[in-house]
């Protein structure tokens, strides 16, 4: 008899995690808050009232309606370039922008040219990782030019990675893969850490560094926190729970002052696979035993890749605790090869799209996290134990302990945080939670007992070292119905996202209670039915959607990068990077840095200390929409890609990269 086929209608079964809202119904959204907040009419024409003015944009933002408005250059001194799409990348005029680190790239002595017709994951596992995201920069010495860069490597696009995949794996049942393709896969994964140094305007990569190494989803781990060692993180070849193995889909990250990296695990349901499946591609009732709850709302098994298919510890039928061992904060320390990367289960488990850090005023280490889902919650973890800036050793335990909280945003203009402790506000065995190990894993069950607020997909939270506050970014998500509106998601059918502004007060970063305001809500201004919310001064070219990853500069300046995946057509503009002004009159103005080829999407902008250097990811170059760009309507494959950026050579596929911007003539950008 046949096998039931497990991607019937697989269409629907794999559609993107974060497009699916996994979140309880009947939980208050964001929009709802902001609409009880903001009157409705206000908002949607994108314009308010001297009142309304003055508490989303601060008393500042008056006076430019009395007095010649200052132009948007006032804190970003460049000329903004012009938004469209094409095959190639743009950058402000006096700026070079030289292609750093690409897809295949030797980071060992010795090694030959990548050629993408001769893979092996033994030779991929001393390479450069595909789809590059977060980036840190780590001074070698408290050198601006001499360092180490940290880089995750999110997910890969076999369609664009192997001469033998004619076309997406994931929307035909993984027909073309191979174990050997999924290997290669898996080495691409994970994280590479490169030495890099500046020679007059060039930066290069130093292959006899001798902290180059590359994290993969094999590289060993262990675990700290409440979760550690528990059952659900036991598996048949780890009967400890402490020996994990590998991280994987490492999105946004993190720095901590003690000079070690956080690479966030955010999708990580969709590596896992099951043999079983159900017409329409529903999973079966009960999968997962008496995890099936958990199963569900994180959205078990993902069937997003192969591995699971060659892989027994990825398939939930074998291995069915599996899934708990992945979705944590790993800290990596660069220069310690010797040292374990250890995943945080402080912090929760849920799609983290990074792991922001504060040294609050009283020594607790503050970390911000989004997860990244429509509908899903922001969080905050403060630790314990206070830093010591003498101490390394002790620092780097402490995101062992700590209260994790997740946010609850009120119309009066509040952020509570609600502390996800076992036995506090409903979190008790007889709710499902036996202890903080329970709590921590299905973090997600937690927030949803607690009434958290549920966002539009919460992606970076920025804080900011120089004016105090944190700059949560919105994404999207057009799956909010009207009803569903509140005052900090004000929008239904929210295509465009938006950014919120939270301030902590007298700068404790640890209080309960913190304020809030909406910064920008995105779209075309032009365009009324949007509900755009700008300053006045935002240009043709200088508006945006999508905010996904974001940097502060020295100067505590926003920059904002953006992801429209599939959605670009609707903009007809290419995602980028983007200056966006937070003080004084001008505060609500964007203006359009660097923008990315057709298909890509701009991550992890990263400034060394002293603002000369700006490294950008560009992920996924010719994947996202190729059948929308004029002239060529198609999907893009290897053999046949919408572009072939960043090297333009016939038989090259495009290639993720990572790009260094600085000024002709040297200087600090912007």
């Amino acid at each position: 008899m046949a096998k039931p086929d497990p991607f019937r209608n697989r269409a629907a079964a794999c559609e993107a995690h974060d497009d699916i809202p996994r979140s309880p119904g009947d939980g208050e959204t964001i929009g709802e808050v902001i609409l009880r907040r903001y009157s409705r009419r206000a908002v949607m024409r994108g314009t308010l009232g001297v009142t309304a003015v003055a508490a989303l944009f601060g008393p500042a933002a008056l006076a430019a309606g009395d007095a010649k408005a200052e132009t948007a250059t006032d804190r970003f001194d460049f000329a903004e370039i012009e938004a469209g799409i094409d095959t190639t990348h743009h950058v402000a005029p006096g700026y070079r922008a030289d292609v750093l680190l690409r897809w295949g790239d030797a980071l060992f002595p010795g090694m030959p040219d990548f050629n993408p017709d001769a893979h092996s994951a033994a030779d991929q596992s001393k390479r450069f990782g595909h789809n590059n995201d977060y980036i840190a920069y780590f001074p070698i010495n408290g050198s601006n030019t001499h360092g180490l860069l940290c880089v995750n490597h999110e997910y890969t696009n076999e369609e664009l990675m192997f001469p033998s995949v004619k076309k997406r794996q994931d929307k035909s049942g993984f027909e073309e893969m191979t174990p050997e393709l999924v290997d290669i896969e898996m080495a691409a994964h994970g994280v590479s850490i490169v030495e890099i140094k500046r020679d007059g305007e060039t930066w290069r990569v130093r292959r006899d560094g001798t902290f180059n190494r590359r994290i993969s989803p094999n590289t060993p781990m262990t675990a700290d926190g409440p979760a550690a060692g528990d059952a659900r993180l036991k598996t048949s070849a780890d009967a400890t729970g402490m020996k994990i193995l590998g991280t994987l889909n490492n999105c946004a990250g993190g720095q901590t002052p003690w000079g070690t990296y956080l690479a966030a695990e955010e999708n990580f349901h969709g590596y896992f696979w099951t043999n079983v499946s159900l017409p329409g591609g529903a999973r079966p009732k009960g999968l997962g035993g008496d995890q099936a709850k958990s199963y569900a709302r994180y959205g078990i098994p993902g069937l997003w890749q192969a591995w699971g298919k060659f892989i027994a510890r990825f398939n939930v039928d074998n291995e069915p605790n599996e899934p708990n061992r992945f979705g944590w904060i790993v800290e990596i320390d660069p220069f310690d090869p010797g040292f374990v990367p250890v995943k945080h289960t402080a912090l929760g488990r849920f799609c983290h799209e990074g792991a922001e850090t504060v040294v609050n005023k009283d020594g607790h280490v503050v970390i911000y996290c989004g997860d990244d889902g429509r509908g899903e919650y922001i969080y905050r973890f403060v630790s314990n134990g206070r830093y010591d800036p003498d101490d390394k050793a002790a620092n780097k335990t402490l995101l062992s302990k700590g209260t994790l909280s997740v946010a609850r945003f009120d119309a009066n203009g509040s952020v509570h945080w609600l502390p996800l402790e076992h036995g506090r506000g409903g979190l008790t065995e007889e709710a499902g939670f036996k202890s903080q190990a329970d709590v921590v894993i299905d973090a997600r069950l937690a927030a949803d007992l607690l009434g958290a607020t549920r966002m539009d997909r919460p992606e970076d939270m920025q804080p900011n070292q120089v004016n105090g506050r944190v700059y949560v970014m919105l994404t999207n998500n057009t799956s909010r119905k009207p009803d569903q509106v509140d005052a900090a998601n004000p929008r239904a059918d929210n295509a465009f996202g938006h950014i919120i502004e939270m301030t902590p007060p007298n700068g404790d970063h640890a209080a309960e209670t913190f304020s809030w305001d909406i910064l920008v809500k995105c779209g075309d201004p032009g365009i009324g039915d949007v509900g755009a919310l700008w300053s006045p001064d935002v240009t043709k070219d200088g508006w945006f959607t999508s905010p996904d990853n974001a940097a502060v500069d020295k100067d505590g300046r926003l920059w904002v990068a953006t992801d429209q995946g599939d959605n670009w057509p609707r903009t007809g503009r290419a995602d980028g990077l983007f200056a966006l002004e937070t003080e004084g009159p001008c505060r609500g103005a964007p203006k359009l840095f660097f923008r990315v080829p057709v298909g890509a999407e701009l991550c992890g902008p990263c400034f060394t200390p002293d603002g000369d250097t700006l490294f950008l990811a560009v992920q996924h170059p010719g994947a996202d929409g190729a059948e929308a760009l004029i002239g060529f309507g198609r999907p893009s494959t290897f053999s046949d890609p919408v572009t072939r950026w960043p090297d333009f050579k016939d038989g090259m596929p495009p290639r993720p990269s990572v790009m260094v911007i600085t000024k002709i003539g040297g200087g600090k950008i912007a």
